[in-house]
């Protein structure tokens, strides 16, 4: 596929100090509005890194744990599930850190649309995440390169009907933007102003589909420094974050590292907020390029090893309940014990429906599994709900809330 074209950048100064390996920090304006806003350094080339000690047995404990992680996913005895529940549970963690509240089974609950949900919840945000997500892993399995255009378009998906609904979704910034303070002269960091970041931005999406042989690097250390050069150049108006994060699974997909996108950096990262932060600054004013990457590499192989282990845990908990069902149960119940399993919170209506039951016996295969301890009631209406408790445990570790 043709890539399209940018203008050209003009050619960067000779670089005279380390912490001009990212970038430099230029004056914008004149006089008492003066200030800062950083220009980021090209990708092609890419920048010289020190890949050796800490930072090389960084990329191979990181490079086993996705292997790992990417074997995994061929035992399960259902990967399009564990797929779908692990997506969102990213979802809420990546909204989670701008600062939405919400849980799985709102999230669930809100998709089937079982029952009634304000629209103007945070729980809607984190659909819109999903939905993006779901998106652009799609056009990465369809073999669509991951371009400017398909962010543009995750944006778009992400911030169309809630917060940020009028920071221009789909659409680069025209203005300048910052983090932190009440302007520009007193942010804490101003990525570079409009006419800079157009030419960051084709200097950024030919670094994307660079070949990692032809840059020089191993393929972890690329998604590193993508997700930092993206950040840094901060082209929306609203929601770089999170495009930010699901950029590096993209490009862990597109690449056929990973055959299920499994690997959400959200949670290290959550868990890591001030030194995340802190770190990226440093980037920029300190030229750490090697900080940041073995920083970046531990949260990979972290999250990668959460990951397998929460695959295997699953796997046992299907395996359990599924004896217990079995023993002394009937077929009914073993169906909707299946459907459960796949649907995770369920109505009794629904339940009856997927299973082909009538109301009654959907209702008492419920009761029972819930007597046995499989599934939890969080509603005590007529439209009974009922939720399978120790998956959402297992899967609600490190999201804020409970499954009610």
């Amino acid at each position: 596929m043709a890539m399209p074209t940018h203008p050209k950048r003009p050619a960067p100064e000779m670089v005279t100090s380390a912490r001009q390996r990212a970038g430099t920090f230029v004056t914008q304006q004149a006089g008492p509005a003066s200030y800062k806003a950083f220009i980021p350094s090209r990708l092609i080339p890419p920048p010289t890194l020190s890949i050796d000690g800490p930072l090389q047995s960084a990329i191979e404990r990181a490079g086993v744990e996705l292997g790992r992680l990417d074997g995994t996913t061929l035992l399960l005895p259902d990967t399009e599930l564990f797929v779908r529940m692990y997506a969102r549970k990213e979802a809420l963690l990546s909204s989670q850190i701008e600062g939405t509240q919400s849980t799985l089974s709102d999230l669930i609950i809100y998709e089937h649309g079982d029952l009634p949900v304000d629209p103007t919840s945070d729980v809607v945000e984190v659909a819109n995440y999903l939905k993006a997500m779901r998106y652009g892993l799609q056009r990465v399995k369809d073999g669509h390169p991951v371009t400017l255009r398909l962010l543009r378009e995750i944006h778009e998906l992400l911030l169309t009907g809630v917060r940020g609904s009028t920071k221009t979704p789909g659409e680069f910034r025209r203005s300048q933007n910052w983090i932190g303070g009440t302007r520009p002269g007193d942010a804490t960091y101003v990525p570079p102003p409009p006419h800079e970041m157009d030419a960051a931005l084709g200097d950024f999406e030919l670094f994307l589909n660079s070949d990692a042989i032809e840059l020089g690097m191993p393929l972890l250390i690329r998604t590193g420094i993508a997700h930092a050069q993206f950040e840094t150049i901060h082209p929306f108006l609203d929601g770089n974050g999170r495009v930010g994060r699901l950029l590096i699974t993209f490009l862990l997909c597109a690449s056929g590292t990973l055959r299920e996108p499994l690997l959400y950096l959200s949670l290290y990262l959550k868990q890591h907020r001030s030194h995340y932060y802190d770190i990226l600054q440093r980037v920029r004013t300190h030229g750490d390029w090697e900080g940041w990457l073995a920083f970046y590499l531990e949260g990979v192989a972290n999250v990668a090893a959460q990951a397998t282990n929460t695959a295997r845990e699953l796997v046992a908990l299907f395996e359990r309940d599924r004896a217990i069902v079995t023993t002394g149960g009937t077929g009914t119940l073993g169906r909707v014990f299946e459907h459960v399993r796949r649907e995770v919170v369920v109505t009794t209506t629904a339940t009856a429906t997927a299973v082909g039951v009538t109301f009654p016996t959907a209702a008492t295969a419920l009761r029972r599994l819930e007597a046995a301890g499989i599934v939890q009631e969080i509603t005590n209406s007529n439209q009974r709900t009922y939720f399978y408790r120790e998956y959402l445990h297992i899967l609600n570790d490190g999201v804020e809330g409970t499954a009610g």
